[in-house]
C-alpha cells in the first residue's frame, strides 16, 4: 500500500514536470520565431567581389634555378596589404600544385599577413632595422614589406640553399613587380623572427627587391 506522503510527492513532481515542459515549449517557440525574424531581416544583396586584375608573379623553376615572370588574372582587393597577401597566396598555390616547377607545400594559407611600413635606411647594415614597427606607411616613398609566414610552411619547406633562396627571392620579386614602392622585404614566421627558412636561407636579413631579377621570358 502506497503511503499518503508518497502519493502527494508524486503529484507534486508530476505537476512540476508539466509546468517545466510548458516553459521549455514556450522558450523553444520564442527561439524559433527569433530565428525566422533574423532570416527575414538578413540582407539579400550578394557580397561584393573584388574586380579581376592582372598580377605579375615571379615563378621559380628548380630546373635551372631561375625566376620567370608569369602574368595571371585574379580578383584583387584595393587595400595594398590585402592585395599583397592575395598575390603571394596565388604564387604559393602554384608551388603547391602537382605540376609545380618549384614544389613547395602549403599554398595560399601559408601567408598569414603582409605589413607595409616605411622603409628604413640600410646604412647601418642588415639586421638592424625593426620591421615590427607599427608606424603607418607614408603616402609615397619606398616601403618595407613584412611577410609573416605560418609555422607549417617553414616546417614543411624543402631544405636546401638553392630551393629556399628561390622561394625567398620569388616572394620578394613578386611583391616589387606588383607594388613597385616595395624596395625591401623582411620575413617573420608565426609573428616572430626566425634564423632560416628551412635551415639555409637567411631570414634575419632585409632583402632588397632588386635581388630578385627574373630571367627573360613570360609564360601566361
Amino acid at each position: 500500500m502506497i503511503a499518503r506522503y508518497q502519493t502527494v510527492l508524486f503529484i507534486v513532481l508530476l505537476a512540476a514536470s508539466v509546468v517545466m515542459g510548458g516553459i521549455l515549449w514556450h522558450l523553444r517557440d520564442r527561439a524559433h520565431q527569433r530565428l525566422l525574424n533574423g532570416e527575414d531581416s538578413a540582407p539579400t544583396q550578394a557580397p561584393q567581389v573584388a574586380p579581376a586584375e592582372q598580377a605579375t608573379l615571379l615563378v621559380a623553376s628548380d630546373a635551372d634555378n631561375s625566376l620567370r615572370a608569369q602574368v595571371q588574372t585574379l580578383p584583387l582587393p584595393q587595400d595594398a596589404e590585402s592585395r599583397a597577401r592575395v598575390i603571394l597566396g596565388r604564387l604559393l598555390d602554384l608551388y603547391a600544385a602537382p605540376d609545380a616547377t618549384h614544389p613547395v607545400p602549403g599554398g595560399a594559407s601559408s601567408v598569414a599577413q603582409v605589413f607595409l611600413l616605411q622603409a628604413p635606411s640600410l646604412a647601418a647594415g642588415p639586421g638592424e632595422s625593426k620591421p615590427a614597427d607599427n608606424s603607418k606607411a607614408p603616402a609615397d616613398g619606398p616601403l618595407l614589406a613584412v611577410v609573416n609566414l605560418t609555422p607549417s610552411f617553414a616546417a614543411n619547406h624543402p631544405s636546401g640553399l638553392e630551393t629556399e633562396t628561390l622561394t625567398v627571392l620569388s616572394l620578394c620579386g613578386t611583391l616589387h613587380a606588383n607594388l613597385p614602392r616595395v624596395t625591401q622585404v623582411r620575413f617573420l614566421v608565426d609573428g616572430q623572427p626566425r634564423a632560416t627558412l628551412a635551415g639555409h636561407a637567411d631570414l634575419t636579413r632585409t632583402y632588397l627587391a632588386t635581388d630578385a631579377v627574373p630571367t627573360e621570358g613570360s609564360h601566361p
